[in-house]
């Protein structure tokens, strides 16, 4: 990685404080994360919405796993917003095999538990490691820092569950005076409530999902950084003599 060429501004940080910065260079390239962001999610959630008729937990069930996949595209983008390069739908496009194909099988399965995916899966998509060489690399990149990146986890899960409840309860700020919250909740509307859930969770998943995955990206620049120290004075001193 070619330090003269970051766009953002290395220095070293403790773990979330790194992640701040990871939320400021989603905020600074928002137009073109979410712009490719929604090449997939919309799809993905509007397939999530429709199993709504099979079962009323599925959409979540179904968005919440797909979280991982979506990440991907989202990384691709940061990945080059870190050195001042935004990316239109039509170049991810031509990365589609890259970035939505390579590595689905474990994508959706064996990472899809783990506590911190966004500290770790810049490993696996941008570094382009054999699989042997990865699991090794993955533990050198989170060496004590899993704490730091589980807070973090931790932190944007309530933030989702939080906002998904926000979300739901425009329902009853908006609902005629004369219909109380029970009558949300009676048989024969429960449907609605859970179809008013599942619309409120995809919200919030397509808002938040974003910062989530820049804040662990930043954390991995600076791992990277504490690790590696990108190779000297000359080199950071010219980069940031600006």
């Amino acid at each position: 990685m070619h330090v003269d060429g970051l766009a953002i501004r290395m220095r070293p940080r403790v773990p979330l404080e790194a992640a701040d910065l990871g939320g400021r260079l989603c905020q600074r390239y928002a137009r073109s994360v979410y712009s490719c962001y929604a090449m997939v999610a919309l799809p993905v959630a509007a397939l999530a919405l429709a199993s709504f008729e099979i079962a009323e937990w599925l959409p979540a069930l179904a968005l919440w796993w797909a979280k991982p996949w979506l990440d991907r595209t989202i990384l691709f983008v940061l990945s080059r917003a870190a050195f001042g390069a935004s990316t239109t739908p039509s170049e991810l496009r031509a990365a589609q095999r890259e970035v939505w194909w390579s590595q689905l099988l474990l994508t959706l399965t064996w990472r899809r538990l783990s506590p911190w995916r966004s500290f770790t899966q810049p490993v696996y998509q941008l570094e382009g490691l054999p699989l042997r060489a990865l699991r090794k690399r993955v533990l050198q990149i989170r060496g004590k820092k899993t704490q730091a990146a589980l807070l973090m986890t931790s932190a944007f899960s309530i933030a989702e569950t939080l906002l998904t409840l926000a979300v739901a309860s425009l329902v009853f700020w908006f609902s005629p005076q004369t219909q109380t919250p029970d009558s949300f909740f009676v048989d024969g509307a429960s449907a609605f409530t859970g179809l008013t859930l599942s619309f409120a969770y995809t919200a919030a998943v397509l808002f938040l999902e974003p910062f989530y995955v820049a804040a662990g990206f930043a954390m991995y620049l600076n791992r990277r950084e504490q690790l590696e120290a990108w190779d000297v004075e000359q080199e950071l001193r010219r980069a940031f003599s600006t």
